[in-house]
């Protein structure tokens, strides 16, 4: 497994950052929407039109008007609460618009496959990737408290290849029709330092990228390991990954959502913690608000950031993209926010602690609620082994 990770496969770039989501996500949002000049690409699982939502389709909008090909995809299913009134404002105004596989097809249907990468790029130029929808709920709103997510900021040649698989993602969705091309990438100046490398999950297409980069983050780690994941519920060879790591010495930190959007997710989760206790594996439960951040760091030089959760619903059922960023002091920085966030805004799960709050009664619910959820993403799955094999 160590040649996924050889350092030849990742590109320097000029430059990266941490982006918080809330305030500071969506400004910037807004800034390189309102800066972009030829070009614009946003992908989005989730699009609600909001506040945050309308204030991002009016810069995407005046962009349109002053002569930017703005292209916006969106999830058919997770966005299909799009007003009709909304989406033809946004065409009016010149911004290509589509939804991603939408929920009924006439003869490819896919029950369960979904667009949930969230990619911005402007002008091939500066790209932002992440796990932060376009809604409230991601957004400083009246000084309500986000959900914690996070994104990557990336200048350089990634923006550019970003630039080329927007195209091929949306080229793929319009069917018949105009296809679409990547600008020219743009010419290379300034010092590149940071190492980023794209990668894509999409089984059904035959691209596997992040699930092979979490295996490898686990299996060549050699003294801690952090997670941070909004629905952990990793497969067997994760878990038989992580014993591994364990036994030869690994500290593997878990954080994961005190509080959840999808209960049911949550209980699930919850099943799992006496394997993770067992395992001697640390467990923190994020209390702030609802977590959806989607982050690991292998021993503070290796890192990988965007939109796959932990699961099989991210591993065999969604489009996926993050980007793996090997360089120690940028992986330490963020290790750095990570520990914070722990000793500022999480609670522990130790032994004690889930033998106290967690009795039969609630063990089972847990019990229960692992096995539904394992059916609902065999059945998610089930059409694309089937396309796969057929």
């Amino acid at each position: 497994m160590s040649g996924v990770n050889q350092i030849e496969t990742y590109k320097l770039q000029k430059a990266t950052r941490l982006v918080y989501g809330g305030s500071e996500y969506f400004d910037l949002v807004q800034d390189m929407i309102n800066r972009a000049e030829k070009t614009l690409h946003l992908h989005v699982y989730i699009y609600e039109d909001d506040e945050t939502g309308t204030q991002v389709a009016e810069c995407l909008m005046n962009a349109a008007r002053r002569g930017v090909q703005v292209y916006l995809l969106v999830d058919g299913y997770a966005s299909k609460e799009l007003s009709g009134r909304f989406i033809e404002n946004l065409r009016e105004a010149g911004v290509h618009f589509q939804q991603f596989e939408p929920l009924f097809r006439s003869k490819q249907f896919y029950f369960g496959r979904r667009l949930h990468h969230k990619i911005l790029v402007a002008d091939s130029s500066e790209a932002l990737v992440g796990g932060i929808n376009i809604a409230n709920k991601y957004n400083s709103i009246n000084g309500t408290i986000p959900w914690l997510d996070m994104a990557m900021y990336v200048q350089g040649e990634a923006a550019y290849e970003l630039e080329r698989i927007c195209c091929e993602t949306w080229n793929s969705t319009t069917g018949v029709g105009k296809k679409i091309k990547a600008c020219d990438a743009p010419a290379g100046n300034g010092q590149h330092t940071i190492a980023v490398r794209i990668r894509r999950n999409d089984w059904v297409k035959g691209k596997r990228e992040i699930w092979k980069s979490y295996a490898n983050l686990i299996a060549n780690t050699k003294e801690e390991l952090v997670i941070m994941c909004s629905y952990f519920l990793p497969g067997l060879t994760f878990r038989k990954l992580m014993t591994k790591a364990v036994k030869r010495g690994v500290q593997i930190t878990v954080i994961v959502a005190g509080k959840s959007d999808v209960p049911i997710a949550k209980n699930a989760e919850r099943y799992l913690y006496r394997w993770l206790l067992r395992n001697k594996i640390k467990i923190y439960e994020y209390q702030k608000s609802i977590l959806h951040a989607k982050v690991a760091i292998s021993d503070r030089r290796l890192m990988t950031i965007g939109s796959y959760n932990m699961n099989n619903i991210s591993a065999y059922a969604s489009i996926e993209l993050n980007l793996d960023i090997h360089n120690k002091p940028f992986a330490e920085g963020v290790y750095e926010k990570v520990s914070q966030l722990i000793a500022e805004d999480c609670e522990q799960v130790t032994e004690e602690h889930y033998q106290t709050y967690y009795g039969a009664r609630k063990r089972l619910w847990q019990y229960i609620s692992y096995q539904v959820i394992r059916a609902i993403l065999y059945l998610s799955t089930f059409y694309f082994k089937r396309e796969k094999l057929s």
